[in-house]
């Protein structure tokens, strides 16, 4: 991994310095680009929360080779990790690779490793199209996501996303908070519960399953169940829409008590290894999204790079899951947590 973060610093330049501990500090306010929003204390928050959260290491068990297979939404995946949706190249990570090249990277290293990547959505219509694009290059192995549109847009790009073989499709109803899509004409908002189980119902009746990421309190976790979502992702958008939240670890436990059983629980926010990962299920989630990791690997590596990434990852997991006693993801709970 050290050629492709090294590779993807040279064509990140002045958009991400891929720093040895991606916390937010050193790219505060550059939005686009990938910092957090303004003083970036959401980012650091994210990254902060999860850092604080110890593993109890226990070593008088029988546990060798561990189990990191699960089952999201009827997706077999080889470990609980999606690829985040991201879009944009050209304004975020610099336009060293297309927003193509960077969509069949993320898909394609997330097939190659067996777990599956998510595409993103925007104003310039060459987003949404790679992501259409690279999900049919791969077979509909991959999640497209949806921003919240205002009037038909919405409409418009469901029914391309569930004219592919996606498996699922989502929306990052934290994107409302993105004002810059406002400005350039393309306006993003809150939805009611009623526009949100519209929104479901027609996932649904087209046979697919639907995940709403944004979630970061218990009372959108429960108005997410009301209305018929499958997942949920606790998310704050990378701390780029509103500064000043919690970050997702701090607020997982209280969001997963209170909805999960009834709704599959994702979360994203600062997880950058597999150590962190296996804090997040212990935390409460049945899965976790990954986001500037995976676009580091992406442009410094492309699939290769996406794939080289998930290996050492899954090499992570596997050694906290042996150093904790846990036989399969799903034993990662709260008890391997110290304090919690």
């Amino acid at each position: 991994m050290k050629e492709v973060r090294e590779k993807a610093k040279e064509l990140m330049k002045g958009y991400c310095r891929v720093c040895p501990v991606c916390n937010g500090k050193a790219c505060a306010g550059e939005v686009p680009g990938m910092g957090g929003l303004n003083t970036a204390s959401s980012f650091r928050n994210n990254v902060e929360s999860l850092a604080a959260v110890q593993l109890n290491m226990r070593l008088i068990h029988d546990v060798v080779q561990p189990d990191t297979s699960v089952t999201v939404l009827g997706i077999p995946l080889s470990m609980p990790v999606m690829a985040a949706p991201i879009g944009g190249v050209s304004f975020n990570m610099g336009g060293g690779i297309t927003e193509e090249e960077y969509v069949n990277a993320i898909l394609g290293g997330c097939r190659q490793q067996e777990v599956i990547g998510c595409t993103g959505d925007g104003v310039p219509p060459f987003i949404i199209d790679a992501g259409m694009d690279g999900i049919a290059a791969v077979e509909g192995h991959g999640i497209p996501f949806i921003k919240p549109w205002d009037g038909e847009e919405l409409d418009q790009k469901l029914d391309r996303a569930l004219a592919s073989a996606c498996p699922a499709v989502g929306m990052d109803i934290d994107a409302a908070g993105l004002v810059t899509l406002r400005k350039m004409g393309r306006p993003v908002s809150p939805k009611t519960p009623a526009q949100l189980k519209a929104v479901v119902d027609k996932v649904h009746a087209a046979g697919r399953t639907f995940i709403l990421k944004g979630i970061m309190t218990v009372v959108d976790a429960q108005l997410a169940v009301e209305v018929g979502a499958d997942a949920i992702v606790v998310s704050n958008h990378g701390g780029r829409v509103l500064d000043h939240t919690p970050g997702a670890a701090e607020v997982l436990p209280e969001i997963a008590d209170a909805v999960k059983g009834r709704i599959t629980v994702l979360a994203d926010g600062g997880v950058r290894d597999g150590f962190d990962v296996i804090k997040m299920l212990a935390l409460g989630a049945d899965a976790v999204l990954i986001g500037r990791p995976f676009s580091i690997a992406a442009v410094g590596g492309q699939a290769e790079g996406v794939a080289a990434y998930l290996e050492a990852l899954r090499g992570q997991l596997v050694q906290a899951m042996v150093l904790t006693g846990c036989r399969s993801v799903q034993e990662a709970g709260r008890h391997i947590l110290r304090g919690i």
